[in-house]
């Protein structure tokens, strides 16, 4: 049956032209029920059981499949996704709405339809001949969709009559929380329930009900409490606000050191207004980290400057905001105007980035209370209100909880109970913890991306060595840390005939064996990177490739793209070319052995010639670098030794650094700066380049003020003014001095970026003091590198293009999935480590080492142990007790605790243990030993930020 609708449109030229639109009816769509004898199989895909045996509901004994609308989707999906929940039938109508209004909702939808256990069934109603419905006039959208939505309902109810005689016959129950449609529904004679009736009435599973979102703006418990905050502007006047130029539109990003301060990153050019400073739960307004706000700025006369103030949110289940209005004042300090910032605050919520977060139950103190606070373990997100049964059972556990609303008169946003990860400090339960916290894919390859991998076993054929060139003569070599097994890399260096250095950099080619556009390129465009664990490593592709095929290990043929240049011996470049091509490495060497063989006087075969070589030309290539201004920073890094049996950390190393890594990082720099120079030259608008910004002047006023401490004057205005200054710090009788600089100093920096060429016009890379940059030399463990090396390929007329490569939007879209991914994966390998060290400390009891103060605060200092790489808080007020007299200079920056007074690079001792008193919040504590303060020794929270990142040819700032 054919449909067909015929209107007019004006053209912009002034003409009217005629549209029709043609919508086709079909008597043959199934109703997805198994064996239904009227449908005669007519239904496709997953189906629903022929009788519907659970759950079982109060309200509707009989077998029953459930219904529900738009509404129910989007904000119930956890509900859905539980196990108990089968048989639903999914509408056409339905699943569009939800399409077009959160697609990690509808993705969500489309796992739980593939899941056959489930028995999801989606029901094209709008292509059914007896269950569409055409849009009344004067009807809105809305209101046609709920009543196409009940007549689908109706019908299946008929349907359900007419396929058996039992009188008990299975029944459809529309689910909808809109009060006015279920009204309808019922009048209509359609079994109809609310999302939470319906949970509620499941007897034999009581726990549901705590999966149930809050979608109440205002629960009958708070509503005669008083507003807290102010009202959210609506949309449309945002909108209009932000266009006019009244509001501003920018990113949300809460302080991890104060809850009560966040900055909003303005979406455009203006540079001048570019970071907002919020100060006070008012000026925050209910917005979480990553949301998109519109902020109002304030007259310069209500201007703030940063706090240097360490702030914790400590309060309780109330909603009494008298002691968050006394924490608010202590932010607020004398300081000189040129500290001011431009201050504002958010009037409105653009776009909730809410995510499930994980964390723990911090359980009521009133006896049979059903309502709690959750922390996550994120400091930046704010603690969460929920509802619970299940509290004593979910005390200790780590959990994972959404966000459902934030009303104007509660404290904290409402949320809701998902699912119990496990035991906190249990090592699986952590992992998966910080797995999902950062957003790292980490489920297993599915069938589907595993199809596309070669098969076994695999050689090089001819089709193979087609547009490559055979170099397996050459004396190869690989360099990396000990046991690695994703070896992406190899080199060699050789004198010519003309006198000349012949030197290639040896890069696995996954992209031979990763093709576009297929389900194991798409997998590996979403996880974006490897993720380094401590312990475990996520990978990007599935280790046939990242530990077999694609690994570059020695005494085996692989495949390679080769960057190959002829240098004079003063490493000055006279050629350089690219081919794809197939090596055989001769040897695969930890960095030890590579020194070794380099500093030896007896061994003088083939490899330790390379690597002689290679050094040599090492050295020239960096020292070239810092005379150009790339800058050399610095981070307390260490590497744990576990135990084989137990895997738990039972010792600590700070990281030896050898000219080998130097000589290894140089040359993969060097490849990166020759292959970005390459894929620009032929797609200037489509390359993907690496750029890192120079950070903004305010970035640097805590390393100035340290220097002026130390009656050091440091520039800051250009890359080289800052190496130089660097280079300065020298100190016979502080020799860690010039680290420490360097640390706070790579604490300055600006983030690196992907971005695509024709989006861009600042290619600067700032740390490497380089005009164009890439990265080509990962492609393992970096799809960036990968598309790189596609680039590469095409370029040298080694291989085809593809429209997706050559598209500057898409390319655009893809970078900020990169660099999200690349954020996520530093951040999760942080995490790893500070789970690590709190591990190591449980094992070692109590510790006495020094340490040096990294920063000063107005109420704390922070501290560094270099030999544990652990940096921490130490604090000098401890609630409910007196408060000690202290003095903060900002200027200096000093604190004067009694008549103590700390500086920033003072050396101190600490205590460090590990506090067990709660399981819910074990961790590392410190407390100060040396200077020794009279009625002060406040133990106190401490993270390590330590980044044991693998990623060993690299400089810090090529991150």
């Amino acid at each position: 049956m054919l449909k067909s609708r015929t209107f007019l449109k004006k053209t912009r030229a002034g003409g009217v032209l005629k549209i029709v639109r043609e919508h086709y009816l079909r008597d043959d769509i199934g109703c997805g029920a198994s064996g239904c004898s009227e449908c005669c199989g007519a239904q496709e895909g997953p189906a629903l059981e022929s009788w519907p045996c659970d759950p079982e509901s109060s309200l509707c004994p009989q077998p029953h499949y459930l219904l529900p609308d738009t509404n129910v989707l989007l904000h119930q999906i956890d509900i859905l996704e539980d196990p108990v929940i089968r048989n639903v039938i999914l509408l056409q109508t339905v699943l569009q709405e939800v399409r077009n209004r959160s697609a990690p909702v509808y993705k969500r939808i489309r796992d739980l339809i593939s899941d056959l256990t489930k028995h999801f069934y989606t029901f094209t109603n709008e292509h059914h001949r007896e269950t569409y419905v055409e849009q009344k006039q004067g009807e809105n959208a809305n209101d046609r969709n709920d009543r196409a939505i009940r007549v689908a309902a109706k019908w299946y109810n008929e349907h359900m009559k007419k396929i058996t005689t039992d009188e008990n016959h299975p029944q459809v129950i529309f689910i909808t929380n809109d009060i006015k449609n279920k009204e309808k529904a019922i009048e209509e004679g359609i079994p109809a329930y609310t999302c939470e009736e319906y949970i509620k009435s499941l007897t034999a599973n009581p726990e549901l009900v705590d999966r149930l979102a809050c979608l109440s703006d205002e629960g009958n418990e708070i509503e005669s409490r008083k507003v807290i905050f102010p009202e959210h502007v609506p949309l449309s006047k945002l909108q209009q606000g932000i266009k006019s130029g009244t509001y501003l539109q920018g990113t949300f990003r809460a302080s991890r050191e104060n809850y009560l301060e966040a900055t909003v990153w303005v979406h455009g050019d203006d540079e001048e207004n570019r970071e907002i400073i919020l100060q006070g739960l008012r000026n925050l307004n209910r917005a979480v980290h990553e949301d998109i706000v519109a902020v109002e700025l304030l007259p310069k006369s209500q201007w703030v400057a940063p706090s240097s103030v360490v702030l914790q949110d400590d309060g309780q289940n109330g909603d009494d905001v008298e002691d968050e209005e006394e924490k608010e004042n202590t932010l607020k300090t004398a300081i000189n105007e040129k500290m001011l910032r431009p201050s504002g605050r958010v009037v409105g919520i653009i776009k909730r980035n809410w995510r499930p977060f994980c964390g723990m139950l911090s359980k009521s103190d009133i006896k049979e209370s059903r309502r709690h606070l959750f922390t996550p373990a994120d400091k930046r997100i704010p603690r969460i209100r929920i509802e619970t049964r299940q509290a004593s059972t979910l005390e200790g556990q780590r959990i994972i909880v959404a966000i459902d609303g934030w009303p104007k008169n509660s404290r904290y946003p409402n949320g809701h109970f998902v699912k119990n990860l496990g035991a906190v400090g249990d090592k699986e339960t952590e992992t998966e913890v910080l797995l999902l916290e950062h957003d790292v894919p980490h489920q297993p390859f599915s069938q589907a991306v595993l199809s596309f991998l070669p098969k076994m076993p695999w050689n090089i054929t001819e089709e193979d060595m087609k547009n490559r060139e055979d170099l397996r003569h050459l004396c190869v070599c690989s360099v990396d840390p000990p046991k690695c097994t994703d070896i992406d890399d190899a080199l060699h260096c050789r004198e010519l005939e003309n006198g000349n250095l012949e030197v290639g950099v040896h890069i696995a080619d996954v992209s031979h064996f990763i093709r576009p556009g297929n389900a194991l390129d798409q997998e590996s465009a979403k996880r974006g990177t490897t993720v380094y664990l401590c312990e475990k490593r996520i990978d990007m592709v599935p280790e046939l490739l990242s530990s077999n095929l694609c690994s570059l290990r020695s005494n085996v043929d692989r495949l390679a793209f080769s960057c190959i240049w002829e240098m004079n011996h003063n490493a000055e470049i006279l050629k350089t070319r690219f081919t794809k091509s197939a090596i055989n490495s001769k040897a695969s060497l930890t960095y030890a052995e590579a020194q070794m063989r380099i500093d030896s006087a007896t061994m003088n075969d083939d490899i330790t010639t390379s690597l002689r070589g290679l050094n040599k030309l090492a050295k020239i290539l960096k020292r070239r670098r810092i005379d150009a201004g790339a800058l050399i920073l610095s981070s307390p890094e260490v590497r744990f030794h576990v135990d084989s049996e137990t895997h738990d950390p039972i010792d600590l190393q700070t990281k030896e650094l050898r000219e080998t890594n130097s000589m290894v990082e140089e040359f993969m720099l060097l490849a990166n700066v020759s292959v970005a120079k390459k894929i620009h030259e032929e797609f200037s608008e489509n390359a993907l380049l690496r750029k890192h910004p120079a950070p903004p002047p305010s970035n640097y006023e805590v390393l100035v003020k340290a220097a002026k401490s130390k009656n050091l004057d440091f520039k800051t205005d250009s890359a080289k003014a800052l190496a130089d200054s660097l280079d300065q710090v020298e100190s016979p009788d502080f020799p860690y001095l010039s680290t420490l600089f360097r640390i706070l100093a790579t604490r300055c920096m600006m983030q690196a970026v992907y971005f695509c060429s024709g989006m861009d016009n600042d290619f600067h890379h700032y740390g490497l003091a380089s005009p164009i940059y890439t990265h080509f030399t990962s492609p393992i463990r970096r799809y960036a590198d990968i598309i790189v090396h596609r680039l590469l390929a095409v370029a040298i007329g080694a291989d085809s293009t593809y429209p997706d490569l050559t598209n500057k939007h898409k390319l655009a879209d893809l970078c900020k999935n990169l660099n999200f991914r690349h954020k996520m994966a530093q951040y999760a390998q942080r995490a790893s480590v500070a789970f690590h060290t709190q591990l190591f400390f449980k094992n070692k009891g109590i510790v006495n080492e020094e340490a040096y103060i990294l920063f000063v605060r107005k109420n704390a200092i922070v501290v560094l142990i270099p030999k544990y790489g652990l940096e921490g808080t130490v604090f000098f007020e401890e609630k409910d007790k007196p408060k000690p007299r202290l003095t903060y200079d900002e200027e200096m920056p000093s604190l004067k605790v009694e008549d103590t007074e700390f500086h920033i690079f003072d050396k101190v001792r600490v205590k460090i243990t590990l506090d067990s008193s709660n399981l819910q919040h074990q961790k590392i504590r410190m407390s100060l030993l040396e200077p020794q303060i009279p009625g002060i020794s406040v133990p106190t929270d401490s993270t390590s930020l330590n980044n044991d990142e693998p990623e060993k040819k690299r400089s810090k700032l090529e991150n």
